[in-house]
């Protein structure tokens, strides 16, 4: 989707955008989409990269915490691999069959007078897929994805292999065999502490987010940021953005809002359509008026 002026700003709207993730926001946790998703990359660190088993699920956990996706840790830690393979074996086995239209949630996003964008770590078929299911494919003006924050010409080349790409040599997708050991180290919320760095772009971390404000045109200071992830929602808030917790009807510190469920957005955010409701009235207000006038002429 190409972003542009082509949705019509109600004036002095509060906001200007409303930037949604997908997995477990505009759709439940208990879907069983993201507990398949995690089997799955667990199967992918075992069958393709050759990790020992009994050292997967710790790890797998470890880097999603560090580095806010698994592959942006396996990258980081000298794992070598194709981006496309990695996302047709974790998602192309997903029970999207489990995803059913929701009505509920198109009328409330059609109803929404301002932009609205998805922001997903996820590559563009999954997001693709799960919108199809969902039957939200022309609520939203744009999305960032995996590949938007990532381009393919640089799918599995970090930036120290470049020069080997410029030679015209294939690199290895045999892990690495000096791998660094995630375990003796830790990670802070916004930063690393004597972490290797990803190549992959993705949220949680703030180069993510000011790319995806250039890509979409997006005020952080004019927009409603929805996520399931406390993560991502500090960084979003550090950034600039107001921030929603999706999934949790406690608002948790350094977020805004909490909404346990995506359907309650109108009741904990009225504010987003004061602007349409008071744009109604004024010009039914005036219509009344101009009916009036007429008949006592």
């Amino acid at each position: 989707m190409e972003y542009g002026d082509s949705y019509q700003q109600v004036p002095n709207s509060k906001y200007e955008c409303l930037l949604f993730d997908v997995d477990d926001t505009l759709y439940p946790l208990n879907s069983g989409l993201s507990v398949q998703c995690t089997k799955n990359i667990i199967e992918f660190m075992i069958q393709k990269l050759g990790i020992e088993e009994n050292k997967v699920p710790e790890l797998c956990h470890q880097l999603y915490v560090d580095y806010g996706t698994t592959m942006a840790g396996l990258r980081a830690i000298g794992y070598n691999f194709d981006y496309d393979d990695f996302h047709s074996f974790v998602h192309g086995r997903l029970p999207y069959e489990n995803l059913k239209p929701d009505p509920v949630l198109r009328s409330l996003l059609h109803s929404l007078p301002v932009r609205k964008v998805i922001f997903s770590n996820a590559d563009k078929a999954h997001v693709g897929r799960v919108l199809h299911r969902l039957g939200l494919e022309d609520c939203f003006e744009g999305v960032i994805s995996f590949e938007t924050l990532n381009p393919t010409n640089k799918s599995n080349i970090s930036d120290d292999e470049v020069d080997t790409e410029l030679r015209g040599a294939r690199p290895s997708t045999i892990p690495s065999t000096e791998t660094f050991n995630i375990g003796d180290h830790s990670c802070e919320p916004n930063g690393f502490s004597g972490l290797p760095k990803s190549p992959v772009v993705c949220k949680p971390f703030e180069n993510a987010f000011e790319q995806a404000f250039k890509i979409a045109g997006i005020n952080p200071q004019k927009t409603l940021f929805l996520d399931d992830s406390i993560r991502n929602l500090q960084t979003g808030k550090h950034m600039g953005l107001h921030t929603v917790q999706v999934g949790l009807s406690q608002r948790k510190k350094g977020v805004d809002h909490a909404l346990e469920s995506i359907h309650n957005i109108r009741e904990a955010l009225p504010e987003l359509w004061e602007a349409t409701i008071k744009e109604s009235e004024e010009v039914r207000y005036s219509g009344k008026a101009a009916i009036e006038t007429s008949v006592m002429a």
